[in-house]
């Protein structure tokens, strides 16, 4: 089918972001009465989940150190409850097991997801969390766990069924998604400087609006957009840093554990929660026994069928090439350079049999196949949900993206002129008014 030469609403990119967009945007303009300006497209270069959302682990949680995040995910998980079973979305909950250095921290999270009436436990103290752990899983053997956040919501999704259910949603209410068409470049009004027209290697399509929700090709659309590629971050009364990048990216480290998922059940023969644990415990390889950390690390793992084993991952690691050079396709695992790396198997699962004694001798067990993918992130790390060049709404969610998928309704919201004020805090303009998000101790760089 070829793509339209006019629409009113475009949106780039059909991950979790731009499908969700789309199908709150179409459903909002019909309950106002304005069922003729649901004319609404979604572009993607490839395919429905083939970026970031495709290949996401699925973990759904609140667990934030920073007020703001806390509030938008606790927002996402009603929209994951709402249909769970088209979104394919498993609420086990997620429990966050930390070390002393991170217990001030899981505390302050803890008693704001009460005040926000997010239903969590808290566990305080080495042994009380011994004993807590040990009546979930009998094997449990970590070391040094001095606080546990339970988080009795969140859990995870299996992500390309969410991704169809997402399109199918769309599909019903009149939005055309067209795959494997590439977004070229813009064209601008000469006058006003807002985007009259968006370029494509399959023709011109002329709009009055456009959204982009394109996960980690966003460096590339905003320099298309002629934005600016570094800011000035206000940290301190008089004190600015200038000519910060925009964007820097992150390679994700995540893979399989090729056993039954049913290999982790608790004793009562339940799913797990999502585990996520961070110590600063000594950690040694079981393959070589030497040592593979004494500083703050951090793992996070669940069983999931969809996948067929234990899923999970670890710590990203920086790339220092610059943003404008990354050549971001192939993406995630078919790329030849960002993958995860060789190490990380090792620390993985010396990591799972650091928790559990179940694991031990495990680690013959790891999928040895090419994993993880980039991830776009901002110079806080944190989202950028705002309008630019006035009729271009820009939702660059800096990796946090495939959770938070109530983030649509509120775009949809404030596309038609509703401000929503969970996105608030998450302007491009904070960095200059210095109205930055709090910094866990967390070794993660999205918490």
């Amino acid at each position: 089918m070829p793509i339209p030469s006019t629409a009113r609403y475009v949106i780039i990119g059909a991950g979790i972001h731009g499908l969700s967009t789309a199908y709150h945007l179409a459903r909002a303009l019909k309950a106002k009465g304005r069922a003729s300006q649901a004319d609404i497209v979604v572009l993607d270069k490839a395919s429905i989940g083939a970026g970031a959302s495709g290949i996401a682990c699925g973990v759904v949680r609140n667990n934030y150190f920073q007020p703001a995040m806390r509030e938008l995910m606790a927002h996402s998980v009603l929209e994951w409850e709402s249909d769970a079973k088209a979104y394919s979305y498993h609420a086990c909950g997620y429990m966050q097991l930390s070390c002393e250095v991170m217990h001030e921290d899981i505390s302050s999270i803890y008693q704001q997801q009460q005040a926000i009436g997010y239903a969590s436990s808290l566990i305080e103290g080495a042994r009380d969390c011994d004993i807590y752990l040990k009546n979930m899983f009998g094997d449990w053997q970590a070391r040094g766990i001095t606080s546990i956040l339970h988080e009795k919501k969140g859990g995870y999704a299996n992500n390309m069924a969410s991704l169809y259910a997402l399109g199918d949603k769309a599909r019903a209410e009149g939005v055309k998604i067209f795959e494997c068409v590439t977004v070229t470049g813009f064209e601008f009004d000469h006058t006003s400087s807002a985007i009259s027209a968006v370029e494509t290697d399959k023709g011109r399509i002329e709009c009055e609006y456009v959204v982009i929700g394109a996960g980690p090709w966003i460096s590339k659309l905003w320099n298309m957009l002629e934005l600016p590629k570094s800011v000035s971050i206000k940290t301190g009364e008089t004190t600015m840093l200038n000519d910060v990048p925009m964007w820097r990216f992150w390679q994700l480290e995540e893979g399989v554990l090729d056993v039954d998922p049913g290999f982790l059940l608790t004793e009562d023969g339940k799913m797990p929660p999502v585990i996520h644990i961070d110590t600063d415990a000594p950690l040694y390889s079981q393959t070589t026994g030497k040592l593979i950390s004494d500083e703050l690390w951090g793992i996070y793992y669940k069983p999931d069928y969809n996948f067929k084993g234990i899923q999970g991952g670890a710590m990203p690691y920086k790339i220092n090439t610059p943003a404008d050079e990354i050549k971001l396709d192939p993406y995630g695992p078919e790329s030849p350079e960002f993958v995860a790396s060789i190490e990380f198997a090792d620390m993985w699962t010396s990591a799972l049999a650091f928790c559990h004694k179940r694991f031990e001798g495990k680690n013959i067990n790891y999928r040895n196949e090419k994993s993880g993918g980039l991830g776009c992130f901002t110079p806080d790390s944190f989202p950028v949900f705002d309008v630019f060049r006035q009729n271009c709404y820009i939702i660059a969610d800096s990796n946090h993206g495939y959770k938070m998928l109530g983030v649509g309704r509120l775009v949809a919201q404030e596309i038609l002129g509703e401000t929503a004020a969970l996105l608030e805090p998450f302007r491009l303009s904070r960095y200059g008014l210095g109205k930055l998000h709090p910094v866990s101790h967390s070794p993660f760089p999205w918490s």
